[in-house]
């Protein structure tokens, strides 16, 4: 058996554990649904009202049950068998997917019925992604966890690749969206029967009363340890602010002169440079000076993002939405090994859930904020503004948290003396 330490296996460590081969399956079909679907949303909505707010309200809609779920969905993540909850949360997607198909095949005329679809798939991925990020710890030792971060994120953007793409080509062939909602209910049912494969090693977690001093217990231990609230209040603001994705349909059909097929390479595009940088970091994992190095690429997606809001064609969009995907990923995986390692198992599903509401106020709430900003100055005026607040974001970060432009580690544990050697 060849060693783990030779350098043609370390950057693939994580593919020797079958359990952790079947749990990318099952995530990277969910994130084809998703995108999929949010092609034919997205085109969908705007086809039916023209305005760039009701685009922004497609992200506000699924935000707000991870705001008001976030005491709930840590503290299942941490008490309940995960591989169950997170197949209960692949098969309410197949339902909302069949949900999609009956509005359409009805005529969609309102945009309420979608919007309250949406509301449910809010609810579905405010359990499903810290249950998901808890549950991988389990799945792989700790001395290949970056190894299966980097690999997790490049799988990730795989589907984040190809779901838009594919969801755009279908809608535009059909003209229709109801394949692309077929398609999502096909890709539901894989990844519940992926799911459903996985034995996780199981960690002893002891059972604590629930209280408000447990069920607090995440913004806690996230509050005391200022290295991992800089780096995820980091990446709420920057894509808060800098995120342009709501506004790619108005791009595709007004300013880039494009129809469904180049909404869905846009929507690909941030997808290939984070695939292309998450395959780069886990053959070249980050090992000095991590926390600048974030700061410097997140600065990078602010940068790329000014240059994709003032872009008239297509090819320099693309190229701009590559790198600010590839910029994005940087701290990605920084973030997520940093959160997953740094704690403890037995609250790994509350600290998941307090980092995902970070997140999920960066992407959903962050397209709110775009259709906002688009109805009020216009949609290019929206995009540069935001580029701008990122880049001023960065240097305000760099300032309150020097931990980030110090710390050398690319990810801590909770003990020194359990620290992997390097």
């Amino acid at each position: 058996m060849p060693s783990l330490d030779k350098p043609k296996s370390a950057g693939r460590a994580a593919f020797r554990y079958p359990d952790f081969i079947r749990f990318q399956t099952a995530r990277f079909f969910t994130i084809l649904l998703l995108e999929m679907s949010s092609v034919a949303i997205g085109w969908q909505v705007y086809d039916i009202t023209h305005r760039p707010l009701d685009l922004g309200y497609v992200g506000l809609v699924q935000f707000v049950p991870g705001i008001l779920l976030i005491l709930v969905t840590g503290q299942a993540a941490d008490r309940f068998d995960r591989r169950t909850l997170l197949a209960c949360c692949y098969c309410g997607l197949a339902i909302s997917a069949s949900l999609m198909v009956v509005i359409t095949l009805h005529g969609a005329r309102r945009v309420l019925p979608i919007y309250l679809v949406l509301l449910l798939l809010g609810v579905l991925r405010a359990f499903n992604a810290p249950t998901g990020q808890a549950l991988l710890p389990q799945l792989v030792p700790e001395e290949h966890f970056p190894n299966a971060v980097a690999w997790g994120a490049s799988i990730l953007q795989g589907g984040v690749i190809l779901g838009p793409a594919l969801g755009g080509v279908i809608y535009a062939l059909f003209r229709s969206p109801l394949p692309v909602y077929a398609a999502s209910l096909a890709a539901a049912l894989i990844a519940t029967f992926a799911i459903l494969q996985i034995k996780p090693r199981r960690e002893v977690r002891p059972r604590q009363q629930i209280n408000l001093s447990t069920v607090l217990a995440g913004f806690r231990y996230v509050w005391e340890k200022k290295l991992i609230l800089g780096s995820i209040s980091l990446d709420l603001f920057a894509v808060l602010l800098g995120g342009a994705v709501a506004l790619l349909p108005v791009y595709a059909r007004e300013i880039l002169k494009t129809g469904p097929w180049g909404l869905g390479l846009l929507r690909s595009a941030p997808g290939v440079g984070a695939a292309i940088m998450a395959v780069f970091l886990a053959h070249r994992p980050l090992r000095r000076r991590a926390g600048a190095i974030m700061l410097w690429c997140v600065a990078g997606f602010g940068v790329f993002t000014i240059v994709f809001g003032l872009s008239r064609s297509l090819i320099l969009s693309l190229l701009s939405l590559l790198l600010v995907g590839a910029s994005d990923t940087v701290s990605v995986v920084i973030r997520l090994t940093l959160v997953q390692l740094a704690t403890p198992d037995e609250m790994r599903g509350r600290v998941s859930a307090v980092n995902m509401l970070f997140i999920g106020a960066s992407n959903e709430l962050g397209q709110f904020e775009s259709g906002l900003t688009a109805q009020w100055f216009g949609t290019v005026p929206a995009v540069v503004l935001g580029g701008i607040g990122t880049l001023v974001v960065i240097v305000t970060w760099a300032w309150l948290f020097p931990e980030l432009r110090h710390t050398e580690q690319f990810y801590a544990t909770p003990e020194p003396e359990k620290t992997v050697a390097g």
